[in-house]
Order: structure tokens, then C-alpha cells, then sequence
């Protein structure tokens, strides 16, 4: 695989980062020792300038060409936070933190990018200036928005941004990509039932909340198969049900409903709340009851640029051979934020057959480090090439 030489010569050196990165796994925006970690590093290599508290504890390098001749600036994104969750890896270099786990492979993609900053530092050969871009809370935190609000692309003069994520099952360093939606808008409702409690051998003189609830979650299916278009992909699921009584002999008086809703385009999310809205209504009045319906709005489609898309596939193909057409998921990624500012692609990089994301035995690969590596320094080289 051509991967360049440098970058397999590091290969153990990074494999290092990543591991020690792995071992002490940081939630949300409480990335202190990780970010600092970057920081020094990024100082050790020589990058121009080191930046940190961007987004509270994001850190941005910035890595001038040996010329820049066209002012052309691209940014290199990696996402820094793990999960919280107990890991059961058995390895020796496993998380010491409880319910602390880098489950996504964050670390391997923080240590990917660091590998790419040296080798960048290193070389300089190209024609303007990239941009490293470490990002906490991307797990569920929004980090990509709030680093963005900090006026991330304005400030360093972005023009275009980068990122990667790894994928367990697919081929260990086999990459795809594909223009347009790629990962879902990732949207949450909950919903607050209101009736009147009572005994349950009396049901006559009770506003059931079970009854409604019950009927809610079946009519909530029909958004999508009676609402939406059949063509366009969209999930609305309810994954928590809690009722304001535990003992059998009682009608409750109110019910929390939880769930989530995926979708890859503007309209339809507009759509499913919409009419997740309205069916809530309808069914809480035809049972005598109220409800509050509270709907928050996650990361948006992950859409990648049809330009930008097109390098990043050649970037592919130069390291690695080839490239594939990714398929498009329902799962939701806040490298979305940035994508919304800035034109930009997000690839995957095959992690092999290991578990997989999100669950307690994954590990991320250490065989694809210098090949991620190798595909972020070409993204820079490539599209900005040495005068």
C-alpha cells in the first residue's frame, strides 16, 4: 500500500500516542489532559502557531507551506472525547478511567492527525497553510458547533475542512466516500403525557396515560410509513417509556416518552416534527388528556460537497488504491457544523473485523494509523500543491 514512508516510519510512534490517549479516555468537553497533550505535541513538531480554549477545549494548529503563493488555507478535523461507558477489552493498555471508554475510535483519529501535523511540519511541501483541528464533545456535545460559534473558520481563514471517521466491518484500510448526504440529522423528542391518575380497578373514572402512551407509539410509526416520501430515508423511534406509577394496582397520572429522530434532508425533518407534533395532540385530546411536546434539534445532515468530495476520493485512491461508494446511514456525526460553514467531505477508513462502535470490546486498529495519516497529509499536498 503506498502510504508514505515517513508516516510508516512513525507508525510505532503514533501507535504510542494513540494507546496512551486510549488508556486515560476523556467525556464531552472535560478533555483537559487530551488537549493539552495536543497542544504539546503540536509545539514540539514546530507548527506556526498552537491555539487552545476554541470551542472551551478545542486546540487548533496552524502548519505554513514552504511557499503561499495563493493564500489556499484547508483544515484537518479530528474528534478527541470518548463515551461513557465501562470498557471490556482485556487489554493491557485498556482505559484506567471507570465508565470512561474510547469506544469510537477517537483516539485512533486524534492520533492520526497528530501523525499527519508532524509529517506536515516536517516536510512543508506545499503551497499555503493547513490547519489541525482537535475537537472535544463530539459524542452527543455539539463540540464542531461550538468551536465553529468561537469563529474557528473565520479566525484561521478556513477555506475548506476535512475529516475521517473508522468503520468496523469494512475492509482494514479500505476507504469510500460518497457526495452529498452521507449521515443523518440526529434530532431527540420528548414527550410529556398528562391524565388523571387513579385506582386500577376504576378505570371509568381515570384519564388512562398508559392508554394514550400506548397508542402514541403505534401512531408515531406512521410518520414515516404514512407521511413520508417511501423514497427518502427517515427513522422516528421511541427508545424510552417511564410512567409516574410503579405499582400494578394503579393508573398513572402522567407518562414520559423519549426518542429519536434520523433523517437526510431539510424538508423531512421539517416534516417529522411536524407531524409528530400534531399526532401528540390528536391523540392526548381524543383521550381527554394534555401533552408537551418538547423536540430538539441535534446535528444536522452530514452533506458532503461534491468538489471536495471528488479530492478527497483522489486523496483515496492515491494512498490507499482505491475508493469506494460509502453508503448513506442513519447514525449522526457534528463534523456536520463544520461542513454547513465551510465546503469540505468526510470519508471512512476501513477498521477491519473488529467489534463495533459504541460497544465495550471495540478496539480501533493500529494497522490503519500510517494509512489515515498518509490521507490527511496528501489532502494537504494534494490539493495545495508545492509552487
Amino acid at each position: 500500500m503506498p502510504i508514505k514512508n515517513r508516516l510508516a516510519e512513525m507508525h510505532e510512534e503514533i501507535t504510542g500516542w494513540r494507546r496512551d490517549i486510549h488508556q486515560h479516555p476523556e467525556i464531552l468537553y472535560d478533555t483537559l489532559r487530551t488537549s493539552a497533550l495536543v497542544a504539546e505535541k503540536l509545539r514540539e513538531f514546530g507548527c506556526d502557531e498552537v491555539v487552545t480554549g476554541i470551542g472551551r477545549t478545542g486546540v487548533v494548529g496552524v502548519i505554513k507551506g514552504k511557499t503561499d503563493t495563493q493564500g489556499r488555507v484547508i483544515g484537518l478535523r479530528a474528534d478527541m472525547d470518548a463515551l461513557p461507558m465501562q470498557e471490556q477489552t482485556g487489554l493491557d493498555y485498556a482505559s484506567k478511567t471507570d465508565d470512561a471508554m474510547h469506544a469510537c475510535g477517537h483516539d485512533g483519529h486524534t492520533a492520526m492527525v497528530l501523525g499527519a501535523a508532524k509529517y506536515l511540519s516536517e516536510t512543508r511541501n506545499f503551497d499555503g497553510t493547513a490547519i489541525v483541528i482537535f475537537q472535544p464533545a463530539e459524542e452527543g456535545g455539539n463540540g464542531a458547533e461550538a468551536m465553529c460559534k468561537d469563529g474557528l473558520m473565520d479566525q484561521f481563514g478556513i477555506q475548506e475542512v476535512y475529516a475521517m471517521h473508522n468503520v468496523p466491518g469494512v475492509p482494514t484500510g479500505q476507504f469510500a466516500i460518497r457526495s452529498g448526504p452521507l449521515l443523518a440529522a440526529a434530532d431527540e423528542f420528548n414527550i410529556h403525557l398528562e391524565g388523571r391518575g387513579g385506582h386500577a380497578a376504576k378505570p371509568h373514572e381515570t384519564i388512562d396515560t398508559t392508554v394514550m402512551l400506548s397508542q402514541l407509539i403505534v401512531a408515531l410509526q406512521t410518520i414515516v410509513s404514512r407521511n413520508a416520501d417511501p423514497i427518502l430515508q427517515a427513522v422516528v423511534s421511541v427508545t424510552s417509556v417511564e410512567t409516574s406509577s410503579k405499582a400494578f394496582n394503579v393508573i398513572p397520572q402522567s407518562a414520559q416518552v423519549k426518542g429519536t429522530v434520523r433523517t437526510h434532508s431539510n424538508d423531512m425533518r421539517d416534516l417529522i416534527e411536524q407531524r409528530l407534533t400534531e399526532v401528540c395532540k390528536g391523540i392526548a385530546e381524543t383521550f381527554g388528556g394534555t401533552v408537551n411536546v418538547s423536540y430538539t434539534r441535534g446535528v444536522p445532515v452530514t452533506i458532503n460537497a461534491e468538489e471536495q468530495t471528488e479530492y478527497a476520493a483522489e486523496a483515496a485512491v492515491s494512498v490507499g488504491g482505491s475508493c469506494g461508494e460509502a453508503p448513506m446511514v442513519m447514525g449522526g456525526e457534528d463534523f456536520s457544523f463544520m461542513l454547513e460553514e465551510r465546503p469540505g467531505a468526510f470519508i471512512i477508513l476501513g477498521n477491519g473485523d473488529s467489534a463495533g462502535l459504541h460497544h465495550p470490546e471495540y478496539n480501533f486498529n493500529d494497522e490503519i494509523i500510517p494509512i489515515g495519516c498518509s490521507w490527511f497529509a496528501e489532502m494537504v499536498e494534494r490539493r495545495m500543491p508545492a509552487a
